[in-house]
């Protein structure tokens, strides 16, 4: 797999989509350079009528003129931030859903579906926020920020002198205001969260509720989330109301005192506060532009801190084992008087519990065997093994001489087939049932599949016959285990493994099932797990 980071993928989206990140390139210079003009020009304006000359058209029109581009150009910028970050996306959940199809089962297990889901939709969606309201919005706002400060340095050195000063101590006021109201948002969130699961809880609960007499204590922690709720809200609201009234005050006071010093008759202030009419409108612009990104500055290294988490999250999935490909890694030294199958000294366990210690069987071409038991004494762990699932701790697992583990995933079609106790339907018709879009076994050896099963006059009857999409009311469970021998039938295997398939069926059912496995198991090699005595095939292996 070439994508194995975030980073590579958001790499390989670059350079497929050059000329989108071209485009934000450029709508964003072009936006940050842009903006400086119309005050500049605003200035030019003014001065030009405090000095009793009317300004020319020519002067107007290029002030409405780049206010014009630097709408445009801001739009540009969000339009091509927003499809980039659609591009970024698409390709992160791409890339995941492509290593999701080659992880190990062992991988699988391991991966809660509420774990998967998050990757899928939480951390890819932080991580398309790094972008369009993340890095390149920070390294907008910090360009702007910047290119303000040096405009106004060259029109009023005293002003970014003071402005400089301020400008740490509200970026810090900036953080601790939106550090806390995030913390507020989380814990209105949880208490949310808990006040939801309680409702569903106390109904599910409610006679034991009325029989215990714990109809207050179930009210009373109800309102104690509710109250948390609303507690964490009013902090909300709180830190949202105290923050711009600040940041407007703030603003007041630097013009305040920026117009006082600059009508001062002291010559030494002057040099640092002076300034014309124009000038004076054009500071008044700049100022309350840069308060702006300060504040979106903060929010975005919270997007930032956020996404990294995610970008973690993600890069630990992409970096989870993958099954082999589906190249052979050896041939095996398969001859007709070695053993079909051989589990030689086999030991394998789940994290520190061993179930199954030096375990050692074989099973002849042709051979029909039932692995007998008791509950978790490892038969199904057995058939894992078999399957190339897992991998024994010690030890073989042979199959035809080679070990499983280098099986490709194109030979196991066509090497075994595998019947479970229930049916797993996939989407699609009956025909996509049996084949499970193998495209290479044919319509006849679909309907020679259904027949030696015992399913197809169940299929004709159907409306489309196997035409017809599949639905669950379609069969009996009878039938669904009948179907299921016919999709292990289907590709024709060597070695067909059983597991427990007639445990939930009543006895005329079972019988039907018996005499489709009859049929489906002549001139292959079969083993199968069962208690039921009547549905015990050849040899029976005890396994302790």
């Amino acid at each position: 797999m070439k994508n194995k980071s975030v980073g590579r993928v958001i790499l390989n989206t670059i350079k497929e989509k050059w000329m989108l990140t071209a485009g934000i390139a450029i709508t964003v210079v072009g936006a940050i350079v842009m903006a400086l003009f119309p005050p500049l020009i605003l200035a030019k304006i003014i001065d030009t009528v405090a000095s009793g000359t009317m300004p020319t058209f020519y002067m107007v029109l290029m002030y409405f003129g780049f206010l014009l581009v630097t709408g445009f150009m801001e739009s540009a910028r969000e339009t091509f931030l927003t499809v980039f970050g659609q591009k970024i996306t698409h390709s992160l959940r791409s890339a995941l859903m492509y290593k999701y199809s080659c992880l190990t089962t062992s991988g699988l297990t391991s991966q809660e579906p509420g774990t998967v889901v998050s990757r899928f939709v939480g951390d890819a969606d932080t991580v398309e926020n790094l972008f369009t309201s993340g890095i390149i919005s920070m390294f907008a706002d910090a360009c702007k920020i910047i290119s303000i400060v040096a405009v106004i340095w060259f029109k009023n050195k005293g002003l970014a002198i003071v402005l400089l000063v301020i400008l740490p101590f509200l970026f810090v006021f900036t953080r601790i205001i939106q550090k806390n109201m995030l913390a507020a948002q989380i814990e209105n969130r949880r208490a949310v969260g808990r006040a939801s699961g309680h409702v569903p809880e106390t109904l599910h609960n409610i006679r034991t509720i009325h029989t215990l007499g714990k109809e207050n204590y179930m009210a009373e922690r109800y309102d104690e989330y509710i109250c948390e709720s609303y507690a964490a809200v009013e902090k909300t609201n709180f830190y949202d109301a105290v923050y711009s009234p600040v940041i407007l005050t703030l603003n007041a006071i630097v013009v305040a005192v920026v117009m006082l010093f600059s009508a001062s008759g002291n010559q030494t202030v002057l040099a640092f506060f002076g300034m014309s009419a124009g000038t004076a409108v054009a500071v008044i612009n700049y100022i309350s532009q840069i308060f702006a990104p300060v504040e979106s500055l903060g929010m975005e290294i919270q997007t930032i801190q956020s996404a990294i988490a995610g970008v973690s999250r993600i890069n630990e999935f992409l970096t989870l084992p993958e099954v082999r490909n589906n190249e052979s890694r050896s041939e095996g030294t398969y001859t007709q008087n070695m053993p079909f199958v051989e589990l030689k000294d086999v030991t394998f366990g789940y994290d520190d519990h061993m179930v199954l210690e030096h375990l050692n069987i074989q099973v002849q071409e042709g051979e029909q065997v039932t692995l007998s038991g008791r509950t978790g004494a490892g038969k199904s762990t057995i058939f894992k093994l078999l399957l190339g699932l897992y991998e024994p701790v010690k030890g073989e697992i042979l199959i035809q001489g080679k070990k499983t583990a280098d099986i490709s995933a194109n030979e196991r079609r066509r090497l075994f087939g595998y019947v479970e106790q229930s049916f797993h339907m996939v989407p699609g018709t009956v025909k996509d049932q049996i084949t499970l879009y193998d495209v290479s076994i044919t319509d006849e050896d679909v309907i020679e599949a259904a027949k030696t099963a015992g399913i197809h006059d169940a299929i004709m009857e159907l409306d489309n016959g196997y035409d017809t999409i599949c639905k669950p009311e379609d069969f009996s469970q009878g039938q669904w285990q009948l179907l299921s021998i016919a999709r292990a039938a289907a590709a024709k295997p060597e070695l067909l493994m059983l597991d427990e398939i007639t445990a939930n069926l009543d006895a005329d059912t079972e019988k039907n099932v018996l005499d489709a496995l009859n049929r489906v198991s002549r001139n292959r090699t079969v083993i199968s797990i069962s208690h039921r005595t009547n549905a015990k095939m050849g040899r029976i292996i005890e396994i302790a």
